[in-house]
Parts: structure tokens; sequence; C-alpha cells
């Protein structure tokens, strides 16, 4: 962003739609939730139970998601994303820091959102991030021919609808993912814009880079969207602990359900050592 767009967005109140707040639960320390793209706050079933008893859990549904709004004029960039996210922690009017997880394309907004609002954040938990950066700057051509068919594979999905929408649906039945996977006329906007303008187009690396408070990344062995190569240059960064699950794919299943609580939790408890 250049600084005559950054001094019109501080001097500018913003008009960011408020994202509806799906879950509420229990008392502590704050965790916020944001779930990935084609989804909503179903995502973390597995993992709110197992912390509210001793955090206060907040889930949102993304901007064109599950129950939010999806603005006819929105265009779902990286920055009118986090700007709903900003706009919607800042009405909680918390007190504290807290720690901020996301999920696919959750975690992209939360390492911008983290970026932007560093004093916000406290730790930040990055579940099955599809980073990715331009192949013309990857070396190794077997991560850049894996990248490109990435790139390659989005685009046909974004040009697509009537494959992508039979594919989800088809999926969610067999899979039984029907509450956590939805690509609809609903969303499709948001689904093909959040693809095209947050994940294929994309400077998480950069983020990551720029944020100083402790980063945990969660992923599962089976991922179908981890481009080891580029995790390779996250993994090297300082304050950045990689935690791999075994026999997991992309989704928030019970095995990484229960490795991201025990991530948390004992983040939480060297936290408490430090002071």
């Amino acid at each position: 962003m250049g600084l005559w767009a950054a001094f019109r967005r501080w001097v500018t109140p913003s008009k960011a739609p408020l994202l509806n707040i799906a879950a509420d639960e229990g008392e502590g320390p704050v965790i916020i939730f944001l779930h990935g793209i084609a989804s909503s706050a179903a995502t973390f079933t597995h993992v709110i139970p197992q912390l509210s008893d001793h955090y206060r859990c907040i889930s949102f549904d993304l901007l064109g998601f599950g129950e939010s709004p999806s603005p006819a004029d929105a265009t779902f960039t990286i920055e009118e994303h986090v700007d709903s996210i900003r706009a919607t922690i800042n009405s909680l009017k918390l007190d504290a820091p807290f720690i901020l997880v996301g999920h696919s394309l959750g975690s992209l907004l939360a390492a911008r959102y983290t970026a932007m609002h560093p004093s916000k954040v406290s730790r930040l938990v990055l579940v099955s991030p599809p980073i990715y950066v331009p192949p013309n700057q990857i070396g190794d051509p077997l991560v850049r021919a894996r990248v490109g068919a990435y790139m390659r594979a989005y685009e046909f999905l974004r040009d697509n609808k009537d494959f992508t929408m039979a594919t989800a649906e088809t999926l969610g039945r067999l899979f039984q993912l029907e509450d956590i996977l939805d690509v609809s006329e609903r969303n499709w906007q948001a689904f093909v814009l959040s693809l095209k303008n947050c994940i294929e187009t994309q400077t998480t690396v950069s983020d990551i880079a720029s944020v100083r408070v402790p980063i945990d990344v969660v992923y599962g062995s089976l991922d179908q969207f981890i481009a080891p190569g580029t995790m390779r240059i996250v993994e090297q960064m300082r304050q950045v602990t990689m935690h791999r699950v075994e026999a997991n794919d992309h989704l928030v299943r019970k095995r990484l359900a229960k490795r991201l609580v025990s991530v948390i939790d004992s983040g939480a408890e060297l936290a408490q050592k430090a002071r």
C-alpha cells in the first residue's frame, strides 16, 4: 500500500461492514477464530468446545460467507476482509491483546491483521495456511512447477462455476462436510474474488516476516494445498514454530483439532511463565 493510500485510510472513517459473530463462548483470555474460504465458523466445531472452559472463544463468519454480509460492490480483497475483521474486533471493545487463530484463507487474513495491528495480538496461530509466492520468484524448478499447478487449478475453479459448485456439493455429501464446505450462489462472488485477490495474489510471507509476536503454524502432513518450498521459507523465521500433524489433510478434523488445542494451551503457559 502506498503512503497516500495509507494516509487516506487513516483520515477517512471506515464503513467496513461488521461480521457475524457466530460464537462467543466461555470466559478468560480471548481467542478469535477466522475460518477459511468456502466455509464458515463451523470450521472450529471440534476446537472451541475444548477451549471454552478456560478461554473466551469468539468466531466470525468472514465477509461474504456464513451469515456475514456480502456487499454488492465488494471486491473481496485482503484489505476489505481485514477492514471488516478490524471493525468487528473493535466493536467488541476488548481490554487486552488476544490470540488470533486463522484457518486457510483466515490464516492469510490473520497474518495481515497482525502485521497491521501488532499491539492487538499476543500470539498468532496459522492453521493449514495456503502460502504461495509468485512462481517466477521460485528458484527450485519442482517447487515452481507445483505452485504454478496450484494457480492453474484455482483459475479453473473460478472459470467453471457449475463444475466447482457441483464438486463442492458432492464432496460435502460424501464426507459429511455440508456445514463446513459451501460453494453456492450466495457466496460465489465472495469465493471467486477471495480466491483471486487473497490466495492467488498474496504477500503473506512478508506479512509473517513483519510480525514480532510468536507464531505457530499447524498443518496436516496430507494437506493438498501446502507448497513445501514456501513453507520452508516460513519455518526458517525465528518467531515461527511449526507443528506437523500426521495423517491429516487441509481440514480441521479431530486429530488436527486436538493438536491445535494443545498448541494454544502450551503457548499460553509459556506466556504466563515469561511474565
